[in-house]
């Protein structure tokens, strides 16, 4: 009794050069945009505007689908909430960190990192660097007992003086008026930085409020580094210079929940 003969299996045509693009190349970037683009992100943080919350270098994730839920009328960012945006145009034309250059080719707008103070509607002021939502005084022990802990919580600046301000530290700026009090206008968005320093965060207190269409999400954790030291110092005297770093080394992974503050407002 013989073995019934196996059919063999037919030969796949070879794949053309334009299959082999889209294979190897093209299908990994549009498979990696769509996810960084509509699922979720990693963003770094640059500088030292939302210490100490936020410290040079780390990395966050981003769940870039709630910002498309929000686009399309699902829900809303809340106040409290970190936010990556570009800053308005007419902001970025005038402020120098604000514009950066691609090789000297093109000139584009950074994405900046700030929490969301006021929605659109809310009346906001400021006065000896604290600040009033809707006539009720938000607590922002949750940063200001660092920056008074330093020894240079800003009381006396322009911007903490001024809801809007046309100069920072004593250099005009001119791209919002100077305003005691601002009223958020709709599809806008209030944001200010944690460093509440004279000169610590260009936000919107120098810049105006940040379009809806120009936030990019909401940080939601802190992923990297792992770990990190438990103490920082920021020199008041010398702002340029790098924070130092001491202490036990702590778990950084963490959820970047809204401040208890923001919780106790009308």
């Amino acid at each position: 009794m013989t073995a019934p003969e196996s059919t063999p299996a037919p030969n796949k045509p070879p794949q053309t050069a334009l299959q082999k693009l889209w294979k190897e190349i093209l299908e990994p970037i549009v498979f990696a945009v769509v996810i960084t683009q509509f699922v979720a992100t990693l963003v770094g943080v640059d500088g030292v505007s939302m210490m100490p919350n936020l410290r040079n270098g780390e990395r966050v994730f981003v769940p870039k689908y709630e910002t498309w839920l929000h686009k399309a009328g699902v829900g809303d960012f809340k106040r409290g909430d970190i936010l990556i945006f570009k800053p308005p145009r007419e902001a970025s034309a005038k402020i120098e960190n604000l514009n950066k250059s691609a090789f000297g080719l093109w000139s584009y707008r950074p994405f900046l990192i700030k929490r969301l103070i006021g929605l659109p509607g809310d009346r906001i002021s400021i006065q000896a660097g604290e600040v009033t939502l809707n006539g009720q005084q938000l607590d922002s022990s949750w940063t200001t007992a660092f920056w008074q802990a330093q020894g240079c919580w800003d009381t006396q600046s322009e911007v903490a003086n001024s809801i809007t301000s046309a100069s920072i530290a004593g250099s005009p700026v001119n791209v919002v008026p100077d305003r005691k009090e601002f009223t958020v206008p709709e599809g806008q968005y209030f944001v200010m930085g944690d460093n509440r320093t004279a000169t610590g965060s260009e936000d919107s207190r120098i810049m105006g409020s940040i379009p809806r269409r120009d936030v990019a999400g909401r940080a939601a954790a802190v992923v990297w580094p792992i770990m990190r030291k438990a103490n920082v110092k920021y020199n008041c005297l010398s702002p340029n210079e790098a924070p130092e770093f001491s202490g036990a080394n702590e778990l950084n992974w963490r959820l970047l929940s809204r401040p208890a503050g923001f919780g106790q407002l009308k």
